[in-house]
């Protein structure tokens, strides 16, 4: 009988291994598809079986997947990256050229096009933000122009905050049309920014997983014009009426968007007018949310996602309830990290459920204003919110680091 695979499209810096270990544990062998498997450590680390291939060629990608069949039982394809979204349309159209569980290709491709997306929502009546679609520089001061400063400024496509800045006055506008149009920013394709109105409030995000609301947390962040999170905390503080509108609002993105299959995450700004939704993501998000769900919860989404890419029954049903919180280390200058300490420390605390670094001594720090600006976090857990924060605060006061100036 052939060996069971899981078939993982690009990999993740940190749900990747989730993903295989969740993979190995339900019987399955994973095997990552790339164009560079060497830029996941992981892979080398646990000896995980990496095969290199054009992953933005859906033939090349039709092909591997064809030939693997020969050796092995495709029980399942998914994937993910960092910063590119168009691999969630990818693995789609896999699974349906293979006739595997999946998503709607359509409705996939159609959320990652930011601009696509608040139309679809717009139809349906979901509350967002004033919007324009602009091309250039003149387009997009145009269209701050009609909605009136501050605006968010983004492109149309991408993920983890790449490219995304408040523009509170002219001279934010300008520098950030600079950095997106000057050569620093990469497109895959024709520039398309999103001028969007900034809608000022807490920020909160829904994961959902097929139809259901499986969790609400909360976010805040290190200082504008950047979008780089500084703590998130599950559950998140909300009243019951609070809670009840932000699970309104999420069903109502699922369905306009077509997402009924598989994992999504909503993102809110709580405003005068109440929750109002910044984007919706067709996948699991990366980072800390999986393990701050599982440890606030018992629900373990990665492992539950893959039941349902292998077309096994999953169990969503809630097994406790603490706060769990995560808050990340960013640095305040660019420069090289020459150490950090105090983690072990930290690490030993009571309450403490991990602590991670994702940069070394010795590594030059080159800050971009989203995700990758951080250079480790640190996860707490306890049965009450005070006593969460309490402890994690504590483990963050022990952690220093020093970093030379270019």
């Amino acid at each position: 009988m052939a060996r069971r695979a899981l078939i993982l499209v690009e990999g993740h810096r940190s749900i990747g291994l989730l993903y295989a270990k969740a993979a190995q544990r339900l019987g399955l062998y994973p095997i990552t598809l790339s164009v560079d498997p060497a830029q996941y450590d992981y892979l080398a680390v646990e000896r995980l079986q990496a095969i290199r291939v054009d992953t933005d060629n859906l033939d090349a990608l039709i092909h591997e997947c064809s030939r693997l069949r020969a050796s092995y039982d495709i029980a399942g394809i998914t994937g993910f990256t960092d910063l590119d979204e168009s691999v969630y349309a990818t693995v789609a159209k896999l699974c349906q050229h293979f006739d595997l569980p999946g998503p709607n290709p359509v409705s996939i491709e159609r959320c990652c096009d930011k601009f696509v997306q608040r139309q679809l929502l717009a139809e349906a009546g979901v509350p967002m933000p004033t919007y324009r679609l602009a091309a250039d520089a003149m387009e997009v001061e145009s269209a701050a122009a009609q909605i009136g400063l501050p605006v968010v400024v983004k492109p149309a496509v991408g993920s983890g905050s790449s490219g995304v800045r408040l523009c509170r006055n002219v001279e934010e506008l300008t520098k950030h049309l600079a950095y997106l149009l000057g050569g620093k920013h990469i497109w895959r394709s024709s520039p398309r920014i999103l001028v969007e109105g900034f809608a000022q409030g807490l920020q909160y995000s829904a994961d959902t997983m097929g139809n259901a609301v499986i969790a609400i947390g909360a976010a805040d962040f290190y200082g504008p014009p950047n979008f780089v999170v500084r703590e998130n905390i599950f559950p998140a503080p909300l009243t019951d009426e609070q809670y009840k509108r932000i699970v309104d609002v999420s069903l109502s993105c699922l369905r306009a968007l077509g997402l009924g299959w598989g994992p999504a995450n909503i993102e809110f700004r709580w405003t005068e007018h109440g929750p109002v939704v910044i984007e919706v993501n067709p996948r699991l998000p990366g980072w800390t949310t999986p393990r701050l769900i599982q440890l606030a919860y018992g629900v373990d989404l990665v492992t539950e996602h893959v039941k349902l890419i292998i077309g096994e029954e999953w169990n969503l049903r809630r097994r406790h309830s603490h706060t769990a919180a995560a808050r990340y280390l960013a640095p305040d200058r660019d420069g090289i990290l020459d150490w950090i300490d105090g983690t072990s420390r930290a690490a030993a605390m009571s309450g403490v459920a991990e602590v991670k670094l994702y940069a070394e001594p010795n590594t030059p720090i080159v800050r971009k204003g989203d995700v990758r600006d951080c250079i480790g976090h640190v996860i707490a857990v306890s049965p009450s919110r005070a006593r969460t924060e309490t402890i994690l605060q504590r483990a963050v006061d022990l952690i220093g680091w020093s970093i030379t100036p270019f």
